[in-house]
């Protein structure tokens, strides 16, 4: 039986690369502006060139969080997440050979709440960031398609996504802790819902002809302060020295104040809020069985 043969967007990317490597059981052609991807197209303002038929197209090239504070940047959340879907399935539609089954990675960014606990599938879409509404409108998109061409399709709402080479909050605390320049506040023992990327890579395969929208996390919700403890001893540091709730605030009031600061009041809300989404429904209908992050963190230390 010949492999089954995948269309990854973000083929080069933190997930994706991970993906790619995951299944070597694929035929994988990558899409996307580098030099290395099989089919070259920036989605967010070009029709790909599709000349193939795929059993499954992986969707996860995206725009993430950008911590720059300029809102001109804004417009670039909506063309590659949004247009690009757009663009994504007008390449599809032109091609005249549509997959069997679309894999859409969102995020749980589009409930757009700080602070909560279980949080399901059917929640209200509440997301208010440029993040968070693009990608709302581009499920919003992809639902539609699907329906109409007859494709199955899944969308994963996920979370903090752990895994070699992790971007974001995660490498700025691994760098922090080991250049010595990290600092925990209060007691850190919120607990935020991560998920493994190796583990949603070995999804994919239970995907095949299903449908519907799931949050996807590691179960176990573990708090900053178990991954600060973790990080701390795979460096051989002393545990990040503490700040206090009382100092914390102090400087999140001046933060507020600043343009730009990195830190304020917002985000202290957030660092000390429960913040784990359910995902019973994955585990139910998926077969999904995710190993905890904190058991695989040491890996890409």
């Amino acid at each position: 039986m010949s492999a089954h043969k995948m269309l990854l967007t973000g083929k080069t990317g933190f997930l994706g690369e991970i993906i790619s490597d995951a299944l070597t059981n694929y035929e994988i052609d990558g899409l996307g502006v580098r030099p290395n991807n099989e089919i070259r197209c920036d989605l967010s303002s070009n029709i790909p060139d599709i000349t193939k038929k795929y059993d499954l197209v992986v969707h996860a090239a995206a725009k993430a969080h950008d911590l720059s504070p300029k809102r001109s940047r804004n417009k670039e959340f909506f063309d590659v997440n949004y247009n690009g879907t757009i663009n994504l399935t007008k390449g599809i539609e032109k091609s005249g050979f549509f997959p069997d089954q679309f894999v859409f990675i969102s995020t749980v960014s589009v409930y757009g709440v700080d602070n909560g606990e279980a949080i399901g599938e059917d929640f209200p879409l509440n997301g208010k960031s440029p993040y968070a509404k693009s990608k709302i409108l581009a499920e919003q998109w992809i639902q539609n398609w699907s329906n109409k061409h007859k494709v199955n399709l899944i969308i994963l709402r996920l979370p903090l996504v752990v895994g070699r080479d992790a971007p974001g909050n995660l490498r700025a605390l691994i760098n922090g802790i080991k250049t010595g320049r990290y600092f925990s506040i209060g007691r850190a023992d919120a607990h935020k819902s991560m998920v493994w990327a190796e583990d949603i890579a070995k999804l994919i395969p239970e995907l095949l002809n299903k449908n519907g929208v799931f949050n996807l996390t590691d179960g176990d919700h573990p708090t900053i302060g178990q991954i600060e403890d973790i990080v701390s001893a795979a460096f051989n540091k002393r545990k990040p020295i503490k700040v206090s709730l009382k100092v914390a605030k102090v400087i999140g009031s001046i933060g507020d104040l600043i343009p730009g600061f990195p830190f304020n009041s917002d985000k202290l809300l957030k660092l000390n809020s429960n913040l784990t989404f359910d995902d019973k429904k994955a585990r139910e209908l998926l077969n999904w069985k995710p190993s905890k992050v904190i058991d695989n963190l040491s890996e890409i230390l």
